[in-house]
């Protein structure tokens, strides 16, 4: 019998997350402060982060400890199982060998609460009784109030609203770990209000979110404001992810060709790829490819700019990828990759070219999307389906070329809650949504004034 799956016993888990920093061949323009125009300091921060995250934040050490009382919520699903998708490669009958890491077998289904088990940890040594957060399709706000219930503290979610309306079971999920979520733009912030005052019939969008999840934390007594994506603790959080996979490949005696992963803040893309990108770094001939949405093209079609992650313009600058921080996308079901922006690890590394991105329509998303489940069982997440967009491609290229490839990707969550997005799909009703680049070179006018990284 041919084995499909690599395990880890619990004693092999990772002890330590890799911080890429250490390795960067290039220096990354820092954030800047808007009012000053200088890099942000610590003490910039630390309204809205605990010190610790703030350290890690800024770090150049390699690998930081993982600490046990994490490392013991972690092997409730860690870790996690490295797959061959044998029956996937028969239908695309290509010479690939396609190997994806499982993050959907965590609680709340997806890769999120990697770093909020670690955010929530840290809030609670700092003496955090309350945390604000946003998220777009809810996976990061199911994974954060399942987080703080773990270690006592009440969270606060603002939920895009066109997922608070998509994906009720999401907003379900958190209320029965004890959170309080609510539809973002909302009357309960001046951020909120504001857009809502503009555009009464906004669908929300990460960036408005953030505004309404900062403004909440700094206005609220011993609240912190956490963040699922984009900033440098998030994405080392996640490279236990790529670590296992490292582990597990050895195991087999495979290397990956390429490496893939979906993309909107770019936590999930960091987490898989971060280790492998170190590889490259040090000569490893091997392909990492970011995945996104043609109708939220950050990487593809974004210039790498400084630029605010909020429409209030709350955040530092970051020097980013990014489409311009008051650009609403269009209400695709992929609502995690709903973000104008990048994280500046990422954002960095593809200016680099050390990955690539690539973007796809959510039609063709979910065609490949229905071609996994009919093949592997596991319904995938509508972002998952961006990154299996990308094995699709890359298996046509194998084809095409004779060559054998072997590719690794992360398959960053289950669909089991976005159901009505495939029942959109089946029927006939998803529209494929190309952004107009007007509409873009509009979106981009709003930070013509800032500095250029």
């Amino acid at each position: 019998m041919e084995e499909t799956k690599v395990l880890l016993k619990d004693s092999e888990i990772p002890r330590q997350w890799y911080n890429i920093l250490a390795d960067m061949p290039t220096p990354m323009a820092p954030p800047l402060h808007p009012a000053t125009g200088k890099p942000v300091g610590p003490q910039d921060l630390a309204p809205i982060f605990p010190m610790a995250l703030i350290e890690q934040e800024v770090s150049s050490e390699r690998w930081i400890d993982i600490p046990e009382p994490i490392l013991e919520k972690y092997l409730l699903w860690r870790p996690s199982p490295l797959c061959r998708a044998r029956n996937f490669e028969k239908l695309l009958d290509a010479p690939v060998e396609i190997y994806y890491k499982n993050e959907g077998v965590s609680p709340p289904g997806s890769h999120k609460p990697n770093t909020a088990v670690a955010q929530a940890y840290y809030n609670k040594l700092a003496g955090t009784k309350k945390i604000c957060t946003e998220t777009g399709a809810g996976q990061w706000g199911s994974a954060l109030s399942m987080a703080c219930h773990m270690f006592g503290i009440e969270c606060k979610v603002f939920m895009v609203r066109v997922s608070f309306e998509q994906k009720p079971y999401r907003r379900m999920m958190m209320a029965t770990w004890g959170a309080n979520c609510v539809p973002s733009p909302s009357t309960e912030t001046a951020a909120g209000r504001k857009v809502l005052s503009d555009h009464p019939d906004s669908p929300g969008s990460l960036g408005i979110a953030i505004s309404e999840a900062i403004e909440e934390a700094v206005t609220s007594k011993n609240a912190k404001y956490s963040l699922g994506s984009v900033l440098n603790h998030v994405c080392m959080h996640q490279t236990i992810i790529g670590l296992e996979a490292q582990k597990q490949l050895a195991k087999i005696g495979v290397y990956p060709d390429v490496v893939i992963g979906c993309a909107g803040g770019g936590s999930n893309f960091a987490g898989i790829s971060l280790p492998f990108v170190r590889d490259k770094i040090h000569g490893k001939q091997i392909r990492i490819i970011a995945t996104e949405p043609s109708s939220c093209p950050t990487l593809t079609r974004g210039p790498f700019a400084y630029d605010f992650g909020d429409i209030a313009q709350m955040t530092p600058l970051l020097a980013m990828y990014t489409l311009g921080h008051d650009f609403v996308p269009e209400a695709i079901h992929a609502g995690g990759l709903r973000y104008h922006g990048m994280s500046p690890i990422i954002s960095h590394l593809c200016k680099e070219k050390l990955i690539e991105a690539r973007a796809y329509n959510q039609i063709e998303t979910f065609d490949v999307g229905v071609k996994w489940a009919r093949t592997e069982g596991f319904i995938p997440a509508p972002e998952t389906n961006h990154a299996i967009a990308a094995v699709v491609e890359e298996a046509r290229r194998a084809k095409e070329e004779g060559k054998k490839k072997i590719i690794l990707f992360n398959w960053s969550g289950h669909g089991l809650i976005d159901l009505p997005s495939y029942d959109a799909y089946l029927s006939g009703k998803l529209e494929a949504h190309e952004l107009p680049e007007e509409e873009i070179k509009r979106a981009l006018k709003a930070i013509e004034k800032f500095p250029k990284p």
